[in-house]
């Protein structure tokens, strides 16, 4: 068997035992197991426990990203139509790898390296976003000073929103599979959500407060 198609299977099984059981409770013999191979060849292809962690880390932002950036690039495409689009694709592929969703979750709270590569997955998405909807902004004709002082702040809501949403959606599939969302319809629920807001704000209706706390 070639060599990346061995590590494909280990970092599959991998995948698969740290999202069922977390970082510190897989287990190295169960990996190798699932993977068909020996624990000896696992530490000869991946050195430790926190490498094979760290590969499977890298593997599922690159597949998100990856997926996110096919999904944003039809060109010319109105601002709206390429959010929904990459929202579309994130859906679906979280729904496809919940696994790997988890995983990704689990990195954020295991600490240092393993934080700081899905921070830097988070900044690249949220800049892609930042970028759409600063598009929405000029095509509205809003002044700079929106595109500046709100978008980024927008786009990093709305990657956090994706990212909770993802995960409820999962969990729906998981406890109650006849019932739970289409990649569509949770791209929907989340466009419903945050673009009609942003319309309003394009068109320079802002929220207020309906009454003063004392």
């Amino acid at each position: 068997m070639p060599r990346e198609v061995r590590e494909r299977h280990m970092l599959d099984a991998a995948v698969a035992a740290f999202a069922r059981h977390g970082y510190q409770a897989a287990s190295m013999d169960e990996i190798a197991e699932a993977a068909g191979v020996s624990k000896p060849l696992v530490y000869l292809y991946l050195k430790s426990k926190e490498e094979l962690f760290m590969a499977c880390v890298r593997r599922e932002v690159g597949a998100l990203v990856a997926a996110v950036r096919a999904g944003t690039r039809e060109r010319g495409a109105p601002a709206d139509q390429q959010l929904w689009n990459g929202l579309t694709a994130f859906f679906a592929h979280t729904a496809a790898r919940p696994d790997g969703v988890t995983v990704l979750h689990r990195a954020r709270t295991q600490g240092e390296p393993f934080a700081r590569e899905v921070a830097a997955m988070r900044v690249e998405v949220a800049t892609l976003v930042t970028s759409l909807l600063g598009q929405a902004a000029r095509d509205a004709g809003c002044d700079s000073a929106l595109a500046e002082r709100e978008v980024s702040g927008l786009a990093h809501a709305l990657v956090g929103a994706a990212e909770s949403l993802a995960e409820w959606s999962n969990t729906q599939a998981r406890t109650a599979p006849s019932s739970a969302p289409s990649a569509r319809e949770t791209a929907a629920t989340l466009m419903n959500f945050c673009w009609s807001g942003l319309h309003n704000l394009l068109n320079g209706e802002r929220w207020v407060p309906t009454s003063r706390v004392h």
